[in-house]
């Protein structure tokens, strides 16, 4: 599978940006655990619930639940599934 190039310069300014248009702070928003996920869940399951799981993950940190944690749990359900090992946790 071909894996795509990710500018993070990129995808860093482009969530300052949407940040401030939200008027919400994404500084601290872990760009990489994102495309990390997203990836896996993306190539077990289908890009569109790629998405569903990246939203998911912000409602869940938004609600005051560790980003890696609430990452862990959404990988550890795609890996249920799809009986596939996520391989970018540590």
């Amino acid at each position: 599978m071909k894996r795509e190039v990710v500018s993070m310069g990129g995808i860093a300014d482009w969530t300052a940006q949407a940040g401030a248009r939200l008027g919400i702070d994404a500084g601290q928003a872990s760009t990489a655990l994102v495309i990390e996920l997203a990836r896996e869940v993306s190539r077990a399951e289908g890009r569109h619930t790629a998405v569903m799981a990246a939203y998911l993950l912000g409602v869940a940190v938004g609600r005051g639940v560790d980003p890696r944690e609430a990452a862990a749990r959404l990988a550890d359900l795609t890996e249920e599934r799809s009986g596939t090992a996520c391989d970018w946790r540590d």
